[in-house]
């Protein structure tokens, strides 16, 4: 018999998971693979955090063409431009591609224009790019609050973005820079959000800790303010009241980063998928792990653990692995702060189109702040680009046992 064929269209975190951990579970006399990417690198989203501090680009960026060839992983070079699923073929810029499995990886993008004046007027934490030009203003802040100049940073969380960790961490590492830089008794930060409770998804306690670490440095937070329109100075909010700004600092709407016609997905163009396996509803053989996916909450950690289980179940079903243990969404995270960090442990269950941390799973709940989770943080930067610079799954291997380990001595003793 022929190969299975099986066709990953993104290289993401979600998609090279998925790829490297098939390749892990089936050899190619099993299960053939093709990476349909429109780039050869792979950008560790996550350390872009620290680029507006004077962070480095390059080592963010894994070349893979050398991890590919090593595992055996054809590579087309394209943008996927659409899905005949009744043919079983990939369209893209470059010919089609057919397959018999598709893992569809193609991540999420941003829409500031849902909000009134965000994109003309914020700064926005998502690209690299954008992330240097805050890095630029940042510069400025500092110049002007050096010569006595009152300046005003304002961090929006509108709704419809589906994981602002990332913003927090930067509001919280601008305070720690600003003090290291004896301006920032000059500098206001505020922090306005639609979430109810400061990063909503992750429960009370990850909140209780944000709201804390704000009332200690001197950060103004709102909770439930909703947006209006933007203008070059000001945001207007749902309930009449206006904050003002000299820098607007925004994680805008999530959506889709690609639709799919003729496939099941929400308005936002989110792929509707079987919770365990994601499977893409009314579609055998056809997954969506990741931020292409209809799971609410966009986050590297829960794209890895739905790749895996994506990679288990074509494995299972070529006939070379037993099936796992489908998708269990328990996320991890580490809040940066740079003089401190806050992991949280956090079992999550699926509530409408929202989460909420899992009551059946309330001892597993937990979350944390030392100086001793930032060398984790760390650890994971070097981790992850190392494992996928190998053409090797994240978790998997010795590797991952040893950083497991670690994790769970450390959440023994570090979170309550």
């Amino acid at each position: 018999m022929s190969p299975n064929h099986v066709v990953v269209l993104g290289s993401g975190f979600a998609g090279l998971e998925t790829a490297f951990a098939l390749r892990a579970q089936a050899n190619p006399d099993r299960v053939r693979l093709t990476l349909v990417s429109d780039r050869d690198d792979f950008l560790f989203r996550p350390n872009s955090i620290y680029l507006p501090f004077g962070a480095a680009e390059a080592p963010l960026h894994v070349p893979l063409g050398k991890a590919l060839r090593r595992r055996e992983i054809d590579t087309h070079i394209a943008t996927a431009e659409g899905v005949d699923t009744g043919r079983g073929v990939v369209h893209t810029s470059r010919g089609e591609v057919p397959y018999d499995n598709l893992v569809l990886a193609t991540g999420a993008a941003m829409r500031p224009e849902e909000v009134p004046g965000l994109a003309e007027h914020a700064h926005t934490v998502w690209s690299p790019g954008r992330l240097h030009a805050l890095g630029e203003q940042l510069q400025w802040v500092v110049r002007h609050a050096a010569h006595g100049r009152l300046q005003q940073v304002l961090f929006l969380v509108p709704p419809n973005n589906k994981c602002a960790g990332p913003l927090y961490e930067i509001a919280l590492m601008l305070d720690t820079w600003l003090r290291r830089r004896g301006v920032r008794d000059n500098v206001q930060l505020a922090f306005t959000t639609f979430e109810q409770g400061y990063v909503q998804a992750f429960g009370p306690k990850l909140h209780g800790v944000v709201a804390a670490e704000f009332a200690k440095r001197g950060i103004d937070g709102r909770t439930g303010a909703v947006p209006d329109k933007v203008s070059e100075l000001e945001v207007a909010y749902t309930d009449g009241t206006a904050q003002e700004f000299d820098l607007l600092v925004a994680f805008p709407p999530h959506v889709a980063a690609q639709r799919f016609e003729g496939l099941p997905a929400d308005d936002r163009g989110f792929l509707s998928c079987d919770a365990s396996t994601r499977e893409v509803l009314g579609n055998p053989g056809v997954y969506a792990p990741g931020d292409a996916g209809d799971f609410p909450v966009k986050q590297a950690f829960l794209a890895l653990l739905q790749a895996q289980a994506v990679a288990g179940q074509i494995a299972a079903d070529a006939g070379a692995h037993l099936p796992g243990p489908g998708f269990e969404p328990v996320s991890m995270c580490v809040l940066e702060m740079f003089d401190n960090a806050t992991f949280a442990q956090v079992p999550l269950a699926v509530t409408g189109d929202s989460v909420v941390v899992d009551p059946a799973a309330a001892e597993a709940y937990r979350v944390g702040t030392s100086p001793a989770w930032r060398l984790g943080k760390k650890a994971l930067g070097t981790y992850v680009p190392g494992r996928f610079r190998a053409g090797l799954p994240v978790h998997a291997g010795t590797g991952w046992d040893v950083m497991a380990l670690g994790v769970r001595g450390a959440t023994r003793w570090l979170t309550r």
